[in-house]
């Protein structure tokens, strides 16, 4: 069984990588049109599916 430390650190860490990928996305969207923002969605989206 976890103890409620290592649960601690699991969450951190999810928190922190959720933060990661928020920050990353925010900047490759600064500047985009709206079109371009859906294509940049329709193109990150079909990697995750590859994945």
């Amino acid at each position: 069984m976890k103890t409620k430390e290592e649960n601690q650190k699991k969450e951190f860490d999810t928190v922190k990588t959720f933060r990661k990928i928020k920050d990353r996305i925010s900047k490759d969207l600064q500047g985009m049109s709206f079109e371009e923002i859906k294509e940049y969605l329709k193109k990150e989206s079909s990697k995750l599916r590859a994945e």
